[in-house]
């Protein structure tokens, strides 16, 4: 039996047991127990919690064997089956019908009614114990992809942010949250493991990917199409009809929505926050959700934060912003995945780097292919190697920077030590009010570091960062 025949044979079992289809969290049980897959990795795939998946198959086995008047789990799945359909067909009733345990399965090679091709895993899950909750995670990346252990299967290193992104949109009931920080940092991989940890709280989990800046009336259009589960042709195509339906459906359910590469509909040479002429409409959306009272959650993914997230968050808001930081220690997780020697060095490789889960991935793998993994020989060069991959990653942010933060960021990262406000408007030739502007901007960028040194606020850039603009002038 292959595949295919397992879900159609069990199929035909669960439907003349009980009268109701195989449901898609269903189906990859029963795939992964043919091929030997764990619940972990089955749940990871669904975006649901381990947990669930077992709920689920224990129930699942049980009618199983019910019908099959003999002990079913995970374990004897395969060969139970074969043996089973094996007998059914043989029997000499086979063309009629076979009964098994009473309950009656009908022959000729066995056809259930017939079982779609593989779903994605964005279509809803069973589960008897709270309420069902419908997910559209088309849009969603591989979860595996983007986390910093190389199972996926480990978050350890954002346990911190995990809970405070729960706390403020479970138990505070937040609005509107984003998620900033620097490409590679993990925005898109702690969204995800959010979903898993969260989304029994929501009946609607929605992922919308606007990394190709989608106008405001496509993305309402794909939100109210699956919400209302109504074809578009029977939608209003004026925005504010799609945005009065939207946030009346989010003020009678609770739904979760997750917008990434926020971005891209974000403007280019300007301060950060701006939107770019054809998306200016979004931040009547963004300011709606944030400021009205309804029951659901929107969370933006994003480089920097738009305008209104700077004028509305608060601790005592609706509106909430996390700033992404590096992993810090965790990112050893990596280097043991690279197999990289030298465990002594590698605290200086993950400061250099700043605990960036990708500058690090990048930065282990030129080791392993040229230093053959010596951490310590690839220490001795005083200059940090960026290489084509990693300075890719930076290229189009820096590239979105305004004139004037394009002169700052020069000015600090030809700064040895970092410098104070009075010394940046000396060798910047800068006003007070285009120095403030600017380093705010980059601040809201991630670009900027800031500390405190006898009572003064001192200001410079990673090492990465100033590293690139050095070799690439941006002025």
């Amino acid at each position: 039996m292959d595949v295919k025949e397992v879900l159609r044979f069990a199929e035909e079992l669960v439907f003349a047991k009980t009268g109701e289809h195989l449901d898609d969290l269903q189906e990859a049980i029963l795939r992964g127990a043919w091929k030997g897959q764990r619940y972990s990795k089955i749940a990871e795939e669904f975006h649901c919690t381990e947990g669930h998946v077992r709920n689920v198959a224990s129930e699942l086995w049980q009618v199983l064997s019910n019908v099959l008047g003999e002990e079913l789990n995970k374990s004897n799945f395969k060969t139970t089956l074969e043996r089973c359909r094996f007998s059914i067909i043989s029997s000499k009733f086979a063309k009629d019908c076979t009964q098994i345990n009473n309950v009656n399965v009908c022959g000729d090679t066995l056809q259930p009614p017939e079982v779609p091709k593989e779903r994605s895993p964005s279509t809803p899950t069973s589960d008897t114990s709270q309420p069902q909750t419908r997910l559209d995670l088309a849009d969603a990346p591989h979860i595996s992809l983007l986390c910093d252990s190389p199972d996926g299967d480990s978050f350890a290193s954002r346990t911190s942010e995990l809970a405070t992104l729960e706390k403020s949109i479970v138990e505070d009931k937040c609005n509107l949250a984003a998620i900033l920080g620097i490409s590679g940092i993990g925005k898109t991989a702690l969204s995800l493991h959010l979903i898993q940890k969260i989304q029994h709280n929501f009946e609607c989990v929605i992922w919308r990917s606007l990394r190709h800046s989608p106008p405001l009336e496509t993305t309402l259009k794909t939100l109210l199409e699956f919400l209302l589960n109504k074809p578009a042709i029977e939608l209003s195509s004026s925005i504010p009809d799609r945005l009065s339906l939207l946030m009346e459906y989010l003020r009678k359910n609770r739904c979760l929505i997750i917008f990434d590469d926020v971005q891209t509909i974000l403007s280019s040479g300007q301060l950060a926050g701006n939107y770019r002429p054809e998306c200016e409409n979004y931040s009547i959306l963004f300011r709606q959700i944030g400021e009205t009272t309804h029951n659901s959650c929107l969370i933006l993914n994003s480089w920097e934060p738009p305008r209104e997230i700077t004028a509305l968050k608060g601790e005592n808001s609706p509106v909430r912003a996390l700033q992404l930081k590096g992993i810090g220690i965790a990112s050893t997780e990596i280097f043991r995945h690279k197999r990289l020697l030298n465990p002594e060095k590698w605290e200086n490789l993950i400061n250099a780097y700043r605990g960036n889960p990708l500058w690090l991935k990048i930065v282990a793998t030129t080791i392993q292919e040229i230093f053959r993994g010596r951490v310590a020989e690839f220490l001795k060069y005083d200059r940090l190697f960026l290489g084509e991959e990693l300075a890719a990653t930076l290229h189009p942010q820096i590239n979105r920077l305004s004139e004037l933060e394009k002169k700052l960021i020069s000015q600090l990262s030809h700064e040895v030590n970092p410098v104070s406000i009075e010394q940046l408007l000396k060798d910047a030739d800068l006003s007070p009010s285009e120095l403030f502007n600017g380093l705010q901007s980059l601040g809201r960028r991630s670009f900027v570091e800031i500390e405190e040194q006898e009572n003064e606020t001192l200001f410079s850039v990673c090492p990465v960062v100033k590293q690139y603009v050095v070799s690439n002038p941006v002025n």
